[in-house]
């Protein structure tokens, strides 16, 4: 635990200091972000392909932006993709980037279209994923809740619980899915 606290503790002091650094500067890079590399425990008994386990992971303290790969260098790499991805989107949105060392709060996506149907969300979470609550947005998809290959099981269950196929639903989204099950529902 004292370990752990240390290395918060470093984490914070680092983003502290861009911070002040950041003062200086309106037009900030990735470097002047404060940026740790940590290197993650993998699954040697995971046999899957689609959920690539990576060595190393790369972050902005206290934004929550990260970057994995297989080396140090490859996660750094993939941090400076996702912080560029991140500068664009800001940029047409005219939302600016956060200052370096600020903290960045978590943002959920919308559940405007999930919320149209509380109730077969609700069932859908029990019959079909077989849990006893998720949290789902409208970019929530089939893929989020298990880690096969494909999503043929899920699209089965769909068919025999509710009747209604949702195989040439490409993004297996479930905003998409319940819009599907209650238009059915509501012409049968």
């Amino acid at each position: 635990m004292t370990h752990n606290f240390i290395v918060r503790a470093r984490d914070q002091m680092h983003a502290v200091w861009k911070f002040c650094l950041s003062i200086c500067k309106r037009d900030w890079v990735l470097s002047d972000y404060p940026v740790v590399i940590r290197a993650n425990e993998t699954d040697p008994n995971y046999i899957g392909t689609r959920l690539k386990q990576h060595r190393y992971t790369a972050l902005i303290v206290n934004w929550g932006l990260a970057g994995l790969g297989d080396s140090e260098k490859e996660a750094l790499i993939a941090l400076d993709k996702s912080f560029a991805a991140a500068k664009i989107e800001r940029a047409k949105t005219h939302v600016a980037l956060p200052r370096p060392g600020a903290h960045v709060p978590i943002q959920f996506a919308s559940q405007e279209r999930v919320n149209r149907h509380p109730e077969l969300a609700e069932d859908f979470v029990h019959r079909v994923l077989g849990l006893d609550w998720a949290w789902i947005s409208d970019e929530s998809s089939l893929w989020d809740f298990h880690a096969g290959e494909n999503n043929d099981e899920l699209i089965s269950k769909i068919k025999e619980v509710y009747g209604v196929d949702v195989s040439d639903i490409s993004s297996a989204r479930l905003s998409e899915i319940f819009e599907r099950i209650a238009v059915e529902q509501q012409s049968a």
